[in-house]
């Protein structure tokens, strides 16, 4: 085409060669900064206005697992708060096996929609800790696919007793997470956390509301293997670990022929040691049609098939979020159960954004404030990059970077661009290439600290596209470094900040096509050849793009395309960190 290109514009062209077909691309690629678009979870936005009503009979589900349960819920957080608004719920909890993923999804969904929420997690306790390494695993241990070790891969039925704990406040959220990025640290494995009865003891404080949990949790295991005596037993040493009235006796029915004589016997238990007794329904799933995608997730995390590990599933789809009329047919027997649940739903509903943390103060040399520092290493940097104020070599730079400073002080951001520039500077120090890119270089003052090394001044470039007062958050500087010396710029960090006060970011690792139709046609018993065979006829972004001439099964498809973008497990990210005023862990 040479130099004298038509004066269209390039989405025009690209229609134009590709005869008007759609690009095989998501709807949401934005082509901005990065080589190649990239599947990013876009902001939360309701299918339709909330259709919340008082319910005739009040109820909050207080023992819920989302996907981030990991092969254990299958539904998504937005799901379950979308059904939860349907019905009708005075709240909603989210209680996660042994972690917090999912809560700033399902925090924002239930913010956009109105539902009140809770959050806690579904503890595991009295893991062994991982045996001794051999050629790299845990002796004794399968291998597994990167990323699932742990105690609830490969077993039909995982060890531990679970107990579940809601967060009262902000305060009892900050312990919760404390407690349970400990546990993981103590297992010293992935997946593996250890934690005590004696540990949560300590921990509490008043802050938490505990439940004795599902058919694993200690009461109602000690319950159906030894009786009544051994179930009241485990019952007093949480109620010496909590107190009576931070503690409440769990009720479920799904549907079980057994269900009915074990509440009379946990109902009973209640009444004999003084601790309340509430409804929940153990929910894994929104809907009951998501049972047979939550059926096929228990097959790979167990590693069978679903034929293999069918004497271990639920009879019925009944882990399901339920109204609150229908929780009280279910529990007629037990008068206010239901009505007491929804009573702790509203006691222990808030905000997370009250627990959301700032930057922690960056150290400026003494006189200093962080602007005023700021503004001395700007005037600094503008010095080498413009020349000296009132001569400088792009007419208007020193009023533009008044400007911006302004704006960066006005929205109390100048801790920010101290952080970037101070990590920027380890590099430049140590010889570490690195470079400020995207929307950044349209600050002057992003130039004048050495951070991007685009003249935003002398190219026109629009402030506002990087930081104005109408957006809302803090400015996004990315710094690309090179590859081979990124982790001492990782190190550098930790030791500005404290190994408590900064972490590396955690990916979600999610299903695509090609390990959708894998997992889902290993569940349904399917060889791996098989399996290789169809992965190959997968491209594109979507399950819904395998072509129609392939032999997939219609069973296989269906699931697939049902899990497609699940949490699978969680991974590393190469750079990204996050820094915090105060514990991470919290």
């Amino acid at each position: 085409m040479g130099w004298r290109n038509p004066p269209i514009p390039w989405s025009e062209l690209e229609r134009r060669l590709s005869d008007g077909r759609p690009p095989n691309r998501p709807a949401h690629a934005d082509g901005g900064d990065s080589p190649a678009w990239s599947r990013k979870r876009q902001p939360y936005r309701p299918p339709r206005p909330s259709r919340r009503s008082d319910a005739p009979v009040p109820y909050a589900e207080l023992h819920c697992h989302s996907n981030f349960s990991f092969l254990d819920g299958a539904s998504h957080p937005e799901e379950l708060v979308e059904e939860a608004d349907r019905l009708g719920l005075e709240a909603l909890a989210l209680t996660d096996h042994d972690g917090m993923y999912g809560v700033v999804r399902f925090a924002e969904a239930a913010e956009a929609i109105g539902v009140p929420v809770v959050f806690g997690a579904e503890l595991t306790l009295d893991l062994a800790r991982p045996a001794p390494r051999v050629g790299g695993r845990p002796k004794g241990r399968r291998p597994g696919p990167a990323g699932t070790m742990g105690h609830r891969q490969a077993a039909a039925d995982p060890d531990g007793h679970h107990l579940v704990v809601l967060a009262r406040d902000p305060e009892g959220y900050a312990r919760l997470c404390r407690v349970v990025s400990e546990a993981h640290l103590a297992g010293g494995e992935k997946g593996q956390p250890v934690v005590s009865l004696t540990t949560l003891a300590e921990a509490h404080g008043g802050h938490w509301m505990v439940l004795t949990g599902c058919r694993k949790g200690e009461v109602p295991t000690a319950l159906v293997r030894a009786g009544p005596t051994a179930a009241g037993r485990a019952l007093g040493r949480l109620t010496d670990a909590f107190g009576r009235h931070n503690l409440a006796i769990e009720l479920w029915d799904h549907g079980d022929p057994l269900d009915t004589a074990r509440n009379d016997a946990l109902a009973n238990l209640a009444l004999a040691h003084g601790v309340e007794l509430i409804a929940t329904n153990n929910v894994h799933y929104a809907t009951p049609a998501r049972r047979g995608l939550a059926t096929a997730l228990a097959a790979v995390r167990a590693r069978r098939s679903l034929d293999e590990i069918d004497g271990w599933l639920p009879a019925a789809a009944g882990a399901h979020l339920r109204s609150g009329r229908e929780q009280a047919r279910r529990f007629a027997r037990y008068p206010g159960v239901v009505e007491r649940a929804a009573e702790l739903g509203r006691d222990c509903a808030f905000d997370l954004r009250l627990v959301a943390p700032r930057l922690p103060d960056f150290p400026v040399p003494p006189g200093h404030s962080e602007m005023s520092w700021l503004v001395e290493l700007t005037e600094r940097g503008a010095a080498r990059r413009y020349g000296p104020r009132g001569a400088e070599r792009a007419p208007g730079a020193y009023a533009q970077l008044d400007r911006e400073l302004s704006v960066i002080e006005g929205l109390g951001f100048p801790g920010y661009f101290l952080v970037v520039w101070d990590i920027v500077e380890f590099c430049r120090r140590r010889g570490i290439l690195c470079q400020g890119r995207g929307s950044a270089a349209n600050s002057a003052v992003c130039y004048a600290l050495g951070i991007t090394n685009a003249d935003a001044v002398s190219l026109g470039l629009l402030f506002e596209r990087f930081l104005s007062p109408e957006r809302d958050g803090p400015p996004d500087i990315d710094i690309d470094i090179e590859s081979e010396r990124r982790e001492e710029a990782i190190q550098h960090v930790y030791e500005r900040y404290g190994r408590h006060n900064a972490a590396q970011v955690a990916n979600v690792i999610t299903y695509r096509p090609k390990s959708s139709i894998r997992d889902m046609g290993k569940a349904l018993g399917h060889p791996p050849g098989q399996l290789d065979a169809w992965s190959k006829h997968v491209e594109g972004w979507y399950v819904q793009q395998v072509p129609d001439d392939t032999d997939i099964p219609p069973n296989v498809l269906a699931l697939a395309k049902q899990v497609e973008g699940f949490p699978r497990h969680l991974g590393i990210h190469s750079g990204g960190m996050v820094i915090c005023d105060r514990p991470v862990i919290e």
